[in-house]
């Protein structure tokens, strides 16, 4: 992985991108061993075995670039409080960074950050375990549980484990129904609510409007847009150590042949939604895109992406299978951790209820729904305010936001990578996704039994 030192003053404003975070099910792995601190945790009023505290040493803070703006902000409300800000990829599309990194510290036992922000939702499965874990317990005394009360419910359940909290949340990233209402009354067709009208829908564009899209699955994260709010037990996590994938499910194999159906068609495409092709190509053509909340601020009205005219763009609700209850699935996960390792952990502290939990960054610079419930009503109102959307924007989004799934799990492997690997290559070349899935099931579980998983 390579860092990008920068004085915290000194960062520039990054574009906003990606930025997540999941309401879904509680993680049920067991935590091992203590701090590798002074003192024991039962002892400390941190609820870990802390370092010696420095009181006015700097912190390290590891964000990737779309959360530069978060330490700016940050530095600006509290320029008491040094911070030397590094960047990094996030661990995007389950690259590893993160851990690769973390785990060449732990070898040579110095340099560690004190705060590390990751895009991925399973990062608390591994960094919350092991003799020194290097995740932070943060409802053991370090945080008032009156601020974690102020999450949203379930918002910090993914960085849940064993019961002991070890993230917090930036955002939800539960996924919408993304269209363009303007494009839909040009043409005069009705909002789909279920997988087979999408279908439908995709086949008419197709014949009618041609190069105008419904969809598309160019980036990794596109099982949890589709497979995950079709219900397919593809990412299953059971109790500490068990995983299972069953990519032979009617829901699966439903939703592979609906994608492939409209990827033939030319409805759904391949292109990756930051890619700057997608954008010459699509801007102002994309009828519908589901996909998670994020896309609000990191596509639609984002100036350099689709940069969407204000009143065209709604979120739907998600879609469901016909004659059934929607469910959705999450994109991402914005998520902070304190390194047990910080030799001054109530800076650490006051950074992450900053910029979790502040209007400075969470109200007027986040790019999605934040997980803390007053920034996230506050965000919402400015949303409502700003006329940018057309349809029942803040309704539609908070109903989505309890709609996920809990069949989907947070393993210590990122699936994201499994499927960036497995099946992108060979959909671009040419494959049937259908045909894909026994390679999908057997690179998932080959890559949980290297992980420790026993595979059912």
């Amino acid at each position: 992985m390579s860092l990008r030192t920068r004085s915290a003053g000194r960062t520039r404003l990054g574009r906003l991108t990606l930025a997540a975070a999941v309401v879904a099910p509680a993680l049920a792995l067991a935590a091992c061993g203590g701090g590798g601190g002074t003192g024991s945790g039962a002892d400390s009023p941190y609820g870990f075995a802390a370092e010696e505290q420095e009181a006015d040493s700097p912190i390290t803070v590891w964000v990737d670039a779309s959360r530069e703006p978060a330490v700016e902000a940050f530095t600006k409300a509290h320029p008491d409080v040094p911070v030397n800000v590094e960047t990094y990829d996030g661990g995007a599309n389950g690259s590893g960074s993160f851990q690769t990194k973390i785990t060449a510290f732990d070898q040579a036992g110095s340099g560690w950050p004190d705060v590390v922000f990751s895009t991925q939702n399973n990062d608390a499965a591994w960094a919350a375990v092991g003799q020194t874990p290097f995740a932070a317990p943060l409802d053991k005394g370090y945080f008032d549980q009156e601020f974690l009360d102020g999450f949203t419910p379930g918002a910090l359940d993914p960085t849940t484990v064993d019961g002991t909290v070890y993230g917090l949340r930036n955002d939800l990233a539960s996924v919408v129904t993304w269209y363009d209402q303007s494009l839909f009354d040009e043409f005069g067709y009705e909002v789909p609510t279920t997988w087979e009208e999408y279908e439908a829908l995709g086949e008419q564009v197709a014949e009618e409007h041609p190069g105008y899209i419904v969809g598309s699955v160019g980036d990794a994260w596109a099982p949890e847009v589709y497979f995950w709010g079709a219900k397919a037990p593809i990412n299953t996590v059971t109790g500490t150590d068990t995983f299972s994938t069953d990519t032979s499910d009617p829901n699966a194999v439903r939703m592979a042949e609906i994608l492939d159906n409209l990827i033939e068609s030319g409805s759904v495409v391949q292109d990756s939604v930051f890619d700057a092709e997608f954008v010459s190509k699509y801007s102002g053509k994309t009828l519908m895109l589901p996909g998670p909340i994020w896309f609000s601020g990191a596509l639609f009205q984002n100036k350099d992406s689709l940069d969407a005219p204000e009143g065209t763009i709604a979120a739907g609700l998600p879609l469901a299978w016909e004659g059934q209850e929607a469910v959705t699935g999450n994109v991402g996960g914005g998520t902070w951790f304190v390194s047990q390792h910080s030799k001054n952990l109530e800076a650490a502290k006051t950074f992450l209820e900053f910029v979790t939990s502040s209007d400075e960054y969470q109200v007027e610079l986040g790019p999605g729904l934040p997980a803390y419930a007053s920034a996230a009503e506050k965000w919402l109102a400015n949303q409502a305010e700003s006329g940018y959307f057309a349809g029942d924007f803040a309704e539609n989004v908070t109903t989505a936001s309890g709609q996920v799934w809990d069949g989907w799990g947070y393993p210590r492997f990122s699936q994201e990578a499994v499927f960036a690997k497995t099946v992108t290559p060979e959909l671009a070349a040419g494959k049937k996704l259908v045909d894909l899935l026994p390679d999908w099931q057997t690179a998932l579980e080959n890559e949980a039994q290297v992980n420790g998983y026993t595979v059912e």
